[in-house]
């Protein structure tokens, strides 16, 4: 009965110093980086009243805090500009010593297939890709494929050195991005979340009540359908794969989906919905930088696709700080993942670089539809981002005008002081005009920058 009743104190004991250990989120982990020259926040889990003490090795300042009556902690903490590798000492009854920790720029990586691609699935030079990938100022966090009916504070995963046995099984674009923006940046380390399902709709990426509380999306959101690959239902990723980290400082998004939104006629306004909801969750508007979808060969609807490229176009506009690019110029059209990721992460990184770090002065946008006008039977369609426009292959057959009766018929097409001039002999009043209009439509119009101009139709 003596020696039951010391096992039983001795395992009273042992429970309650477990329960009293200080614990971190995933998030937070050997090999990490932390967004540069900025507050970041740091959390935690201890026990009611525990105090917690974060020491970085940066500074050596220790910074305090108690653990709330939820057995919950966190703190601000500046960082400094880029380096490493760096100590983060956090003590409460247990130590924790985080190691190799790098001070960067941190970019979330998010979406379905195209996102997701890696290396292993097969891209253009895989094998050479890989071999020469090891860097070990590129850290990657890949966050499993996890659901939840409610937001979650917490998800596996931790973070990596990029080396070839990595990078083979992480975003092939996010690794394209982060080693142009770290060999543009001149060596600032490069953090990469990587959160993406192949096939999700993006209603599943953003928090219930974005949806619930507008009838648009919600009625949108009705129409999906069971899928065996994936969840079709609101907030079922974004609860597991997102929630947990929007505390997480971050410079901004990456964003490459749409294809399982084909067939939605209000996507502009589920992408605007979910930039928005991302942004108030993390308390700020930082950069959201997404890829156009391609196109392909989307069964019997011929313009399903093209319907989704405009959407996007149009958040670019509408949505501030947000960027897009075109992919139509490397994409076949009979594969719905597109094998050449490295010119799509050089185009995003092209776009941050312009726009978010302003160290790239070049042309990084292809043409986007700005206005038309119309006399007689000629109609004028000027663009943004139009310098040294031209017809690839000389090939001007993709723009169509209508009148009245909405009916469209392809027009002659010249480029006149950066701007297309079009005529038809079939349409006497043009009203209208569209532009690589069916799914399969790769634009033949450029820039001087050779980036393909965006699918549109004119309001």
């Amino acid at each position: 009965m003596k020696n039951k009743l010391i096992a039983f104190v001795l395992f009273l004991m042992f429970s309650n110093t477990a329960s009293a250990n200080v614990t971190l989120p995933n998030i937070f982990s050997d090999n990490m980086v932390l967004q540069r020259n900025s507050e970041v926040t740091i959390w935690g889990f201890a026990n009611p009243q525990e105090e917690v003490v974060i020491t970085p090795s940066w500074n050596n300042e220790s910074y305090k805090v108690k653990a709330s009556n939820q057995a919950k902690w966190e703190i601000i903490i500046p960082t400094p500009k880029e380096g490493g590798p760096y100590t983060i000492t956090i003590k409460g009854y247990n130590e924790i010593v985080l190691k190799n920790i790098l001070i960067g720029e941190v970019w979330i990586c998010s979406g379905q297939s195209n996102m997701e691609m890696n290396a292993s699935w097969g891209i253009e030079n895989g094998d050479e890709v890989v071999k020469n990938a090891t860097n070990p100022n590129i850290r990657f966090f890949l966050v499993p494929k996890l659901t939840a009916a409610t937001p979650q504070n917490n998800l596996s995963g931790n973070w990596t050195e990029c080396t070839s046995e990595t990078m083979k099984y992480f975003s092939a674009v996010g690794y394209f991005f982060g080693k142009r923006l770290q060999e543009e940046l001149k060596n600032v380390p490069i953090g990469l979340i990587s959160s993406n399902w192949g096939g999700t709709p993006a209603e599943i990426w953003m928090p219930e009540e974005v949806i619930q509380n507008d009838p648009v999306l919600l009625e949108a959101a009705k129409t999906r359908k069971e899928e065996s690959y994936g969840p079709n239902q609101p907030a079922r990723a974004f609860n597991a794969m997102v929630y947990p980290l929007i505390k997480f400082k971050i410079a901004g998004a990456l964003w490459y989906q749409g294809e399982s939104n084909v067939g939605s006629t209000v996507y502009d306004k589920t992408l605007s919905a979910l930039i928005t909801s991302w942004r108030k969750l993390w308390k700020y508007d930082f950069p959201f930088y997404y890829v156009q979808i391609a196109p392909y060969k989307y069964g019997e609807d011929h313009f399903c696709g093209a319907i989704i490229r405009d959407a996007q176009r149009k958040v670019s506009l509408e949505v501030p700080n947000t960027g897009m690019v075109m992919t139509s110029d490397i994409s076949p059209v009979d594969d719905i993942h597109p094998k050449d990721k490295k010119s799509v992460g050089i185009r995003l990184a092209n776009l941050a670089l312009a726009n978010t770090y302003k160290t790239n002065t070049a042309l990084v946008n292809g043409p986007i539809y700005k206005g038309i006008t119309i006399e007689k039977n000629k109609v004028t369609v000027t663009f943004d981002y139009s310098d040294g426009l031209y017809f690839k292959d000389k090939k001007s057959d993709l723009f169509e005008v209508a009148g009245a009766d909405n009916v469209f018929y392809k027009a002659n097409a010249i480029i006149k002081n950066n701007s297309v001039v079009l005529l038809s002999d079939k349409v006497k009043a043009p009203e209208k005009v569209r532009y690589a209009w069916k799914n399969t439509d790769q634009s033949t119009l450029l820039n001087k920058a050779n980036l393909p101009a965006s699918s549109f139709i004119s309001e």
